[in-house]
């Protein structure tokens, strides 16, 4: 028997069965016994392969520690195919994780071709290889699956659950389906993409079974949670020709343990990632305006100049960064290099009168797909991406046309791809590029490069457009294929498109559509910002697309609250997409609330929980003191009665005072009250600041100016008798405050004005402001 082990695992080979195991030195945290890897393929006459990797000679000792050697290394030869292995388990040094990785080398004189490469599977097919406290036959397992690109659907199931999957076919599936990772229809049944998560719900532990990266191979997990609980784990070959005396590596394979009681459990997968790739630094949020989705490919130079002067006309009101032009200026999908009759003088203009108004020109781009009508599609037909039959590869329905996908192993495509993005950048003037369908670079198809992997086809794509772009240009990854994004784009889409609908339309036709779990909606995109908010700040800004707060969608006002809210407090972008010349001063301020962003990590309480999350919490420090920003959201078509405790927010039972944002009310907790009890409206949200209560001093209760109800403030200093307030310098300031104070104001001046006051209880007090510039409050009692 071979040990590796540290502090926090220990790796355990079995060399008379030739299997391997992984174990958690803490109690209570799920393990995986008896595990065996495999690859399968085919040989260049077609014939299947397959053969299993028994680790049985290893180059260390019987038993090893990490003072001594953190690898455990084994290799051997299949004698009748001639192909080689070499395996190779390490212990993380500066997280608690395992990494392994399996070489798989050609020594015969003919190609081979890789189907799966498992470097995890049950050692016997009929037994578990999944162990909590010693039970074999764990029934109440959880298992969050991430999907394969930025719109397809995360979340978490119990075992009793089907996937939810599309039933849309090849019109939806080319697009958020990763061609090698299998879609379940049987209860219990799951796979997932990059990583999956197994949580034991009892304890609140489970692990991350996953891979580092995405740059040779893209990684499937798959959970069988039935009666004798399974995982497995596989690298997808893609078929790809592996030629004689030559080797493929795939990425690290990684498992570490995580504990949902603490406040970012996957912190050690999380930062292992980063580390892979050299993520240190990220920008702060953008706030801006896109063009999309009030106006989609209805743009026209004259409608984007007006919205530039209307930004820049509420500067003060609205302090935006950020202006993306979206869809619809190129004469079609393809064809960057010609513009459409609206737009005869192309953007080069548009960007500079952006960036005269000093907002910073951003402007969309697919790069890699192509629409079937474009001029490129019928002059570079030698450039689309085939199937097996010589058609044309599907990339799914869009633009009302199936869509076709370039080849960029082809020679000339990537060196097309790059003259696009250069332009944009350096000639056009865009020093923001949204860059949508990327995909598509890795359907499933016959490229004219088959020794590569899909996973090497688009990481190469994107490196060679990371080169183009420059490393000053902020990329935006949208419909990207999570892993192959890492450490090339600065924001990452983590959801579906929003809409003007909560629920899957098209064209205004809802029934057919309306469970579709990958189409654009406002619940779907809510639905995986959540599920995926603990990427933010980790591996890039989250981007959870737009807040639509125009009158004019079928959004009631309280999903407009919702989808600002879970925007606000999951920490990324914030980018309207309205017509700015009509919209509603109170529809604005809407808008207004969430600028500058949080740009903090979410605590998502039942992130395990089937479904979508319903309940976030934001803990916050700054000059007003620490208070918890936490959320409760009604996903029910009908108004729900809730009685909610503090410790549905992993709060302690203390006196609290708590003010609600969004029907501006507040009220005293006591310590074993009740921190709320009443209704919510379909698919509104709570959202309540809560403060721990402290009797016979000045303290911040909460305001309307800013969601966060205490980030406005940049100093709050308290004297005898007397408490000034210093609010933030980014807005203008229209709304309240609310304090409490151990005596009547005497006074309260801003600006050498008198600020109008109304008592609301005992101690509490509320001030208003109305349309100022940012200065000091002082109040005297």
């Amino acid at each position: 028997m071979a040990v590796l082990e540290n502090a926090s695992f220990r790796v355990v080979n079995d060399r008379r069965t030739g299997s391997f195991s992984i174990y958690s030195q803490h109690e209570k945290f799920p393990v995986l016994t008896n595990n065996k890897m495999a690859v399968f393929g085919r040989l260049i006459s077609g014939k299947q392969f397959s053969f299993e990797i028994t680790l049985h000679k290893s180059t260390i000792p019987e038993s090893h520690y990490l003072s001594k050697s953190r690898a455990l290394q084994f290799s051997g030869k299949d004698e009748c195919l001639k192909i080689g292995w070499e395996v190779e388990f390490i212990l993380g040094v500066t997280q608690p994780i395992i990494l392994w990785r399996l070489t798989i080398s050609n020594f015969s004189e003919a190609p081979i071709f890789l189907e799966k490469i498992f470097l995890l599977k049950p050692a016997d097919k009929a037994a578990t290889n999944i162990k909590i406290n010693e039970r074999e036959n764990e029934q109440d397992l959880r298992f969050f699956s991430n999907g394969w690109q930025s719109w397809s659907y995360s979340g978490a199931y119990r075992s009793n659950q089907c996937m939810r999957r599309s039933r849309l076919g090849f019109l939806q599936e080319p697009m958020v389906i990763n061609p090698g990772t299998p879609t379940f229809q049987k209860k219990g049944l799951f796979s997932s993409d990059f990583f999956g998560i197994v949580v034991d719900p009892k304890s609140n532990k489970g692990f991350v079974l996953g891979f580092l990266s995405q740059k040779q191979h893209f990684g499937t997990v798959t959970a069988n949670l039935r009666k004798t609980p399974q995982i497995q784990m596989w690298a997808n070959g893609d078929n790809a020709r592996l030629q004689p005396k030559a080797s493929i590596k795939t990425d690290w394979a990684v498992y570490s343990t995580c504990n949902f009681d603490d406040s970012q459990p996957l912190s050690p997968y999380l930062e292992a990632v980063e580390g892979e790739h050299e993520i240190s630094e990220l920008s702060s949020p953008p706030t801006g305006w896109c063009s999309w989705y009030y106006y989609y490919q209805d743009i026209s130079p004259n409608i984007l100049k007006k919205n530039v002067d209307v930004l820049n006309d509420i500067r003060k009101n609205l302090p935006l960064n950020l202006f993306q032009i979206d869809d619809g200026y190129q004469k079609e999908v393809g064809d960057w290099f010609d513009f459409n009759a609206k737009f005869p003088d192309g953007v080069k203009k548009l960007a500079k009168k952006i960036h005269d108004n000093e907002f910073t020109p951003g402007i969309w781009l697919a790069p890699f797909i192509v629409h079937p009508r474009s001029e490129l599609a019928r002059d570079h037909p030698e450039w689309l991406l085939r199937k097996k039959n010589n058609r044309l590869a599907r990339a799914g329905f869009m633009w009302n046309a199936l869509g076709k996908a370039l080849d960029l192993t082809v020679p000339g495509v990537l060196e097309y791809v790059c003259e696009v993005v250069d332009t944009a950048v350096h000639d056009w003037g865009f020093p923001y590029l949204k860059l949508d369908f990327l995909y598509a670079a890795a359907l499933q198809g016959k490229y004219h490069d088959d020794t590569k992997t899909r996973a090497q086809v688009l990481r190469t794509g994107m490196d060679a457009i990371r080169n183009a772009a420059g490393n000053e240009t902020t990329l935006l990854g949208c419909g990207a294929p999570l892993g192959s994004m890492l450490g090339l784009v600065d924001i990452m889409r983590i959801g579906a498109d929003v809409s003007g609908h909560w629920t899957p339309t098209y064209f205004n036709i809802s029934f057919p559509f309306r469970k579709e779990p990958h189409m654009p909606s406002a619940g779907n995109s809510i639905h995986n910002i959540i599920t995926r908010s603990f990427l933010h700040n980790r591996w890039w800004v989250n981007d959870p697309d737009c807040l639509l707060v125009h009158k004019d969608s079928s959004l009631t006002l309280e999903e407009v609250q919702t989808l600002a809210t879970v925007i606000a407090l999951t920490g990324g972008s914030v980018l309207l997409s309205d017509n700015m010349e009509t919209l509603s001063e109170d529809r604005l301020k809407i808008a207004k609330v969430l600028i500058p962003p949080m740009n903090q990590r979410v605590r998502v309480i039942d992130w395990i929980a089937p479904g979508t999350p319903s309940r976030l919490r934001v803990d916050l420090n700054g000059a007003v003191g620490a208070w918890h920003l936490v959320s409760y959201s009604n996903w029910k078509d009908q108004p729900l009665d809730v009685s909610l405790r503090c410790e549905a927010f992993g709060l302690k039972s203390e006196e609290y005072i708590v003010s609600s944002f969004w029907d501006s009310t507040s009220w005293v907790v006591g310590e074993n009250d009740l921190l709320f009890s009443g209704t919510i409206l379909p698919h509104a949200t709570l959202l309540l600041a809560v403060r721990t209560l402290r009797k016979g001093e000045g303290s911040y209760i909460g305001s309307n100016l800013h969601i966060s109800q205490g980030l406005e403030i940049e100093r709050f200093q308290i004297g005898e008798g007397e408490l000034n307030l210093q609010f933030s310098r980014d807005k203008q300031l229209t709304g309240y405050i609310e304090l409490s104070l151990p005596r009547l104001p005497q006074s309260a001046i801003y600006q050498g004005k008198v600020v109008k006051w109304v008592r609301t209880r005992d101690s509490s007090y509320r001030f208003f402001l109305e349309g100022e510039d940012p200065d000091i409050l002082s109040i005297t009692y």
